[in-house]
This record gives structure tokens, sequence and C-alpha cells, in this order.
């Protein structure tokens, strides 16, 4: 539960325009900004506020492969024959 509620922190401190981004988008600007840092060709400045961007793409990315995994569904058959989906439990 704990770990519920510190997720749910970390996503509120995520914002606006970063939450509206699918996991996709979210994940190619965070490579740019990998790849700039990697280069050093930024000012100290710009490097810092990239940087504190990427940590906040990451955490976004992070949060979309979670509701993604919460969706994930496995079937299996019942004893009467029966199939039936119920959510995998994935660690």
């Amino acid at each position: 539960m704990a770990a519920d509620k510190a997720e749910e922190k970390a996503e509120s401190k995520i914002p606006a325009d970063i939450k509206k981004m699918s996991f996709e988008d979210a994940l190619a600007e965070l490579e740019e900004i990998v790849g700039d840092l990697e280069q050093g060709a930024n000012k100290l400045d710009d490097a810092i506020g990239a940087y504190e961007r990427g940590t906040l793409l990451k955490k976004h990315c992070e949060a979309k492969l979670h509701e993604a995994k919460a969706r994930i569904e496995k079937i299996s058959v019942g004893p009467d024959g029966d199939a039936a989906a119920e959510p995998v439990e994935i660690s």
C-alpha cells in the first residue's frame, strides 16, 4: 500500500504536458535528452533542466508501463470448461 501512495505522489509531480504524452512519445523525447546529455554540448543550466525533464519523462513512462501491466489478463479454463480472464500477477 505504501508503494501505491509513493507512485501516486511521484505521478502527481509530473507536469500536465508530460501526462498527456503517449508512452512512445515520452520515450522518444527521453532518448533525445539522453543523447544530447551524452554529447555534452549543452550549457550546465540547460543540461540540468534537461536532466530534470528526463527524470519526469522516465517516471511517466514507468507509470504507463505499470498501467499496461495492470491491464494484461491471462485466460484460464475452469473445472467446468469455461474460459475466464483474470489479472496476471507480474512482479
